[in-house]
Order: C-alpha cells, then sequence, then structure tokens
C-alpha cells in the first residue's frame, strides 16, 4: 500500500480536453470517468449529483462499476462518507478495516473494491456532487494527489456547472427566438 503520485499533468491535460469539447454533461461526465480509471490505473470512478431536496447521492456518470453495485441502494449525505458533504476529501485506504464511514462495506468488497477515495464536488462554497474513485487493491493517496484531485474535482464542478448554464441559455434562446418568430409573423399576417 505505498503512497505513490499518480495524478500527473498528462490526466490533467486529458480531462480538461474532455471538459473543453464537449457541451453533454452525460457524454463529458462518463468521458472523464473512463480518463480517470485508465490514466490513474483503478478499478473505476463515478460522479454523483447531490440531489439537495432528498440529502442522496444520484449518479450521473460511472465506468468499471456494475449495475449492481450502483443500483445497490441510495447513498445518503450522512452515511456515505459523511466527511465528503461537509466540503472534505475523505480516503478510505482499505475498507478491511472497520470505522471508515462506508455506507455499504459488503458490496463494496463483492464488487471487488478495496479502497475509495471521495471528493467533494464545489461550487461556490456550496458541495454539488462527489468524484468517487475505486480501487481495486488498498490505496495510500500521496498528499500530492489528493490536492490535484481537488482540483479535478473542482474543474468537474465548475463544467458541470457551465453545461447547465450553457444548456439553459440556449433553451431560453430557442423560446425566445421562437416567440419573437410567432411575434413577427402575427404581425406581418395582420398588414
Amino acid at each position: 500500500m505505498a503512497s505513490e503520485n499518480r495524478v500527473n499533468i498528462d490526466i490533467f491535460k486529458s480531462v480538461t480536453r474532455a471538459i473543453a469539447h464537449s457541451e453533454d454533461l452525460d457524454i463529458m461526465t462518463n468521458h472523464l470517468c473512463q480518463l480517470l480509471t485508465a490514466g490513474l490505473d483503478i478499478k473505476g470512478c463515478a460522479i454523483f449529483v447531490l440531489n439537495a431536496v432528498t440529502e442522496e447521492l444520484e449518479i450521473l456518470a460511472s465506468f468499471g462499476l456494475s449495475a449492481k453495485y450502483l443500483t445497490k441502494g441510495p447513498l445518503s449525505t450522512p452515511k456515505s462518507i459523511n466527511a465528503t458533504f461537509q466540503g472534505n476529501p475523505a480516503v478510505i485506504s482499505d475498507i478491511g478495516q472497520k470505522n471508515h464511514g462506508l455506507q455499504y462495506p459488503d458490496e463494496a468488497r463483492k464488487e471487488g473494491i478495496a479502497a475509495i477515495a471521495s471528493l467533494p464536488i464545489i461550487h461556490l462554497n456550496e458541495v454539488i456532487g462527489v468524484l468517487r474513485l475505486y480501487h481495486y487493491e488498498p490505496w495510500k493517496v500521496s498528499d500530492q494527489d489528493l490536492e490535484s484531485l481537488q482540483i479535478l474535482a473542482g474543474i468537474i464542478g465548475l463544467a458541470m456547472m457551465y453545461t447547465r448554464f450553457h444548456n439553459t441559455v440556449h433553451a431560453i434562446a430557442e423560446v425566445l427566438g421562437h416567440t419573437f418568430q410567432v411575434q413577427l409573423t402575427s404581425k406581418a399576417g395582420k398588414r
């Protein structure tokens, strides 16, 4: 369980390219999960969005994890690695150890997960989601990698909010364009 740096400039390049070349949130986040899983040589990755009403995480994208694991039950903020929802990264280096704050440890072991890094996705000082990295062996994340992963989670948060904003603006423009077109047509018909 050696602590080695895994996050390098190539991973940052891949992530920023994936974000810069996509307007579709689902495609972008699925691509990010694939890139992070391959780039870090880990079992899988998932990006969750926080539902503020239910206080549960909803899956946005994943790679390397089975449907059975992803649908094991609701991920409740007080029960599912709670430190993440306080805005702090959390690393469970070895889920075989007790008192790790994992909501579904038996399901994780059955899935072949030995370690989890959980990073808050923060926008304007609010946790809007979670980036989770799953390793197939115990994993001591280096301090440098933890810092780098926090930056990546922040970039993902910005991309999520930008994509939502972009899509909303385009939807409004379509409605206004259609409304404006209808008004022009009706005025032209009155002449």
